[in-house]
């Protein structure tokens, strides 16, 4: 599905990094998403958003699943 959208759409290689700096990264590097950083378990919409990427975090504030596009 994310191959639909514009730009660099997976980021595996920021799985275990902060999630501030996996989100400026993604902005910095797709300038068309916006980086939206959610904690582990929270509830989230299920629409698919070619501008949104979520930047999965734990407690810590650690990138928990590979950030894409949607």
């Amino acid at each position: 599905m994310a191959s639909e959208c514009a730009g660099k759409s997976s980021w595996p290689e920021l799985l275990g990094t902060q999630g501030e700096v996996a989100a400026a990264t993604i902005e910095r590097e797709n300038p068309l998403v916006t980086a939206v950083i959610v904690l582990e378990g929270s509830v989230v919409t299920a629409d698919f958003l070619c501008t949104r990427v979520r930047v999965w975090v734990d407690n810590s504030g650690i990138v928990t699943r590979v950030p894409t596009i949607g």
